[in-house]
């Protein structure tokens, strides 16, 4: 993924603002979020080809990031999630550390772990699968190059 000039943050104005202090911070406003970790991932739009970005809860497991596709609860995926089934080479930001990944679906048993941590962290993932009959994806963010921290 090249350099991040020109990277168009999320249009939805709070997590935009979100994203703003993350960044101007590097991370010290903005990683821990009413309580939730966050961090910035930065995809490539599939259809226009620019760099889309969005803060996210996450958590942790084997040295990876797991991500939610919950949009809240809606009938449709997240733009992101679309974004990044197309080009799954993304930028990672948690606090100060930036970093290459690569995300993947997480599927069976794993799927099944990863969710229930992630509903550890943020309860209200449960009552969004309520909300619609699609597969609210979990996505593991795979970091690329050197082992992280």
């Amino acid at each position: 993924m090249e350099e991040q000039d020109g990277v168009l943050d999320s249009p939805t104005g709070w997590v935009a603002t979100h994203v703003r202090r993350y960044l101007a911070s590097d991370g010290e406003s903005g990683h821990i979020w009413y309580g939730k970790p966050t961090l910035l991932l930065t995809t490539r739009g599939r259809k226009s080809g620019s760099l889309r970005r969005t803060g996210l809860i996450y958590g942790e497991d084997q040295g990876n990031c797991v991500i939610v596709g919950s949009n809240g609860g809606s009938d449709h995926h997240p733009h992101w999630y679309l974004n990044l089934l197309a080009e799954p080479r993304v930028r990672v930001q948690v606090a100060a550390e930036v970093f290459e990944a690569v995300a993947r679906e997480a599927e069976g048993e794993e799927r099944a772990r990863l969710w229930e941590a992630m509903t550890a962290i943020f309860p209200q993932y449960k009552s969004y699968r309520k909300k619609t009959d699609r597969k609210i994806p979990v996505i593991v963010l795979e970091p690329q190059g050197p082992a992280r921290a």
